[in-house]
C-alpha cells in the first residue's frame, strides 16, 4: 500500500480520496495545506495509483477490503485513533470504515461525500451540470472514443468537457487539473466496487446514529452531489455541523478555500 505524509501536530488525519479506481495523487496539495495543522496522511487505496495487487476481481476489491486496508495503515503506522476526512466516495468509504471501527474515529470529516447510503446515485446525471455547449463537446467525444479512438488526446478532451459540470467557476487552471484527473480513473476498478456497494445494500445509518464523535460536512450549494444528501448526513448525526459553501461546486478547497480551510482547521482545534 503507497502513502504519503505531510506536516504534524498533535492530531492525524487521514484523506481518503474519490473515485473509486482514482489514486490520491490529486490529493497532495490539499493534503499539504491541512499538514500545517497536523499530521496529515493520503494513500492510494487497493488496485489503484501505486498500490498494486496481482489481480483487481470481485474477490480482491470490496468496500470491506477497502476498510481493512485502513486499518492496516493505522496499525502500520501506530495511530491510536484519527480524524478521518472522505472526498466524494471517499466520504463514503469513511464513514463504513466509522461504523465498523468507531472507537478509531476522534472525528469525521466529510466533504461533498456521495452520502450514507446509494440514495445520491438513483439520479447522479453530471452531465446535466453541463451547459448545452459543453454538453455537445462532451458528447462529440463520448462519440469519437465509442467510435474506437483510444488516444489520451479524446480521453482528455472528453474529460475537460466534464469538468465544468464539478465546478461553479470556469477556471481554465481547474478544469484542466479535473480533466486530467479524470482520465486518471481505473474504470475496472469503479465498476466492481459500485457493484459491490449494491450488492452488499451499503447503508451506514444503522452503524452511524449513534456515533458519539464530533462530525464536520462540507458541501456546496453547486455540487453534482444535492445537498439534501448533507442535509439527510447532518440529520442523522448528532454530534455534526453542517457548512453549506455557496457559489461552490464538488472542490470546495478550490472554490471557497478560504471557507473551507477555516472550518477545517476549527473542527480540528476543538477536538479533544
Amino acid at each position: 500500500m503507497y502513502y504519503r505524509t505531510f506536516g504534524g501536530g498533535p492530531d492525524t488525519l487521514l484523506i481518503i480520496n474519490g473515485g473509486p479506481g482514482m489514486s490520491s495523487e490529486g490529493f497532495a496539495d490539499l493534503a499539504a495545506e491541512l499538514g500545517k495543522n497536523c499530521l496529515t496522511i493520503i494513500y492510494d487505496q487497493r488496485g489503484t495509483g501505486k498500490s498494486k495487487i496481482d489481480i483487481v476481481s470481485e474477490r480482491s476489491m470490496s468496500m470491506d477490503l477497502l476498510v481493512e486496508d485502513i486499518e492496516t495503515l493505522r496499525t502500520h503506522l501506530g495511530v491510536k485513533s484519527w480524524v478521518v476526512f472522505g472526498q466524494s466516495f471517499g466520504g463514503m468509504l469513511a464513514s463504513y470504515y466509522t461504523t465498523k471501527h468507531p472507537s478509531r474515529v476522534k472525528g469525521l470529516i466529510l466533504s461533498s461525500s456521495g452520502g450514507i447510503d446509494l440514495e445520491a446515485f438513483d439520479d447522479l446525471d453530471i452531465p446535466g451540470h453541463l451547459n448545452d455547449e459543453q454538453r455537445q463537446r462532451f458528447n462529440y467525444w463520448s462519440r469519437q472514443i465509442s467510435n474506437g479512438d483510444t488516444s489520451f488526446h479524446a480521453r482528455l478532451e472528453r474529460a475537460k468537457n466534464l469538468a465544468p459540470a464539478y465546478l461553479y467557476h470556469d477556471r481554465k487552471e481547474d478544469i484542466d487539473a479535473i480533466g486530467l484527473r479524470l482520465t486518471q480513473g481505473n474504470m475496472e476498478v469503479n465498476g466492481i466496487i459500485h457493484r459491490n456497494m449494491q450488492s452488499m445494500g451499503f447503508d451506514c445509518k444503522p452503524g452511524l446514529q449513534n456515533f458519539s464523535q464530533p462530525v464536520l460536512i462540507l458541501q456546496g450549494t453547486n455540487d453534482i452531489i444535492p445537498k439534501s444528501i448533507a442535509e439527510k448526513t447532518h440529520a442523522l448525526l448528532p454530534h455534526s455541523k453542517l457548512v453549506l459553501l455557496n457559489n461552490c461546486g464538488h472542490y470546495g478547497w478550490l472554490e471557497q478555500p478560504e471557507t473551507y480551510f477555516n472550518e477545517i482547521r476549527s473542527f480540528l482545534s476543538n477536538l479533544k
